[in-house]
């Protein structure tokens, strides 16, 4: 069966790596990006990426959106927490933020290509397999804890905790 989330002890869990991810929502469509490189190169994601020394996940967050996608993003706000064990010992730790404007036109970079979607049309065939789980949390407007096992791109187990 392999390692699951029950046989962590996530109070005591240090991730070596510390990520943001940043959802630009507005007018019903979500910004995206195809990611060209790094963690999930070939997947849809958001714009996002590891923090900097001395730099807070929601700083990080919108510098990532600006490096990738050209824009600046503007009334954001925190929606949750992922935590991600890789079987080869990568853990990770990625605060999520949302964005409900922007400044600027989204461009290709060499880091991503824009895409925008519409929220009845996520592609989730087509992003890390947790999306599905807590994307639909966080576009309710609800805050959430993930607690994710995976074997390279494939999600063995997970939790998703819903904050009231």
């Amino acid at each position: 069966m392999g390692l699951t989330v029950n046989q962590i002890d996530w109070s005591v869990w240090q991730p070596q790596q510390r990520a943001t991810l940043l959802f630009v929502i507005k007018n019903g469509s979500m910004l995206l990006i195809h990611k060209k490189r790094g963690l999930g190169a070939g997947k849809i994601n958001a714009p996002g990426g590891r923090l900097e020394s001395g730099e807070t996940s929601l700083e990080a967050a919108i510098r990532e959106t600006r490096e990738e996608l050209g824009i600046e993003a503007l009334d954001v706000s925190y929606c949750g927490d992922l935590s991600f064990q890789f079987l080869a010992g990568l853990t990770l730790f990625c605060q999520v933020f949302k964005a409900r404007d922007y400044r600027g036109d989204p461009h290709d970079t060499s880091e991503a290509t824009p895409l925008w979607v519409s929220l009845e049309n996520i592609p989730y065939e087509r992003m890390w397999q947790d999306d599905r789980y807590w994307l639909p949390v966080m576009l309710k407007d609800q805050h959430f804890k993930g607690y994710f096992i995976f074997d390279q791109d494939r999600m063995l187990d997970y939790r998703l905790d819903i904050l009231h």
